[in-house]
């Protein structure tokens, strides 16, 4: 009897322990598990990524999604699948380092979108880390992804603008 307790309570503790981090969509304990299937159709397809922007952009710079600089996202393509949440995404920049890979994506009930990268040959339940976004200003040929940055202990966003690719 105390093995099963045991068991139980670091079976508890596992799963209890879980990180606080905005950017680890994993493990936000808040988040809920029922997708907004209407809005994940309206992003299907491929994607253009025209403009971030953010405050300070003339002084700082901003690290997106723990890759690169936020300038070298600017016209980078993407593709999301809304029926398998797969899709890839590929840095184009001729002034950055090229970089492509396999995404997993979904926009949960509360309009967030959550992001994973993927490594080459990772399977998306090994990632563990991701990243949670807001969805905003959704029309047929064009959305944001906006995330927020700490800059001297301010909360700021960061607005990724998409065009629908031809």
């Amino acid at each position: 009897m105390k093995k099963v307790i045991f068991i139980c309570l670091i079976a508890t503790m596992f799963f209890a322990c879980k990180s606080a981090s905005s950017s680890n969509a994993s493990t936000e304990p808040t988040l809920s598990k029922k997708l907004d299937r209407p809005t994940q159709v309206a992003i299907k397809g491929n994607w253009v990524l025209t403009n971030v922007t953010y405050p300070g952009s003339d002084y700082i710079k901003v690290n997106s999604f723990d890759l690169a600089d936020s300038k070298c996202f600017i016209g980078s393509t993407w593709n999301f699948i809304s029926n398998n949440n797969k899709g890839t995404m590929s840095l184009t920049s001729s002034s950055c380092t090229s970089f492509s890979s396999p995404i997993v994506w979904s926009i949960n009930n509360q309009g967030l979108f959550v992001l994973k990268i993927l490594d080459a040959g990772v399977k998306a339940k090994k990632v563990r880390d991701g990243y949670l976004l807001k969805v905003a200003g959704l029309t047929e040929n064009s959305f944001q992804l906006v995330d927020n940055i700490n800059v001297g202990g301010q909360t700021k966003d960061v607005t990724y603008q998409f065009q629908r690719a031809n």
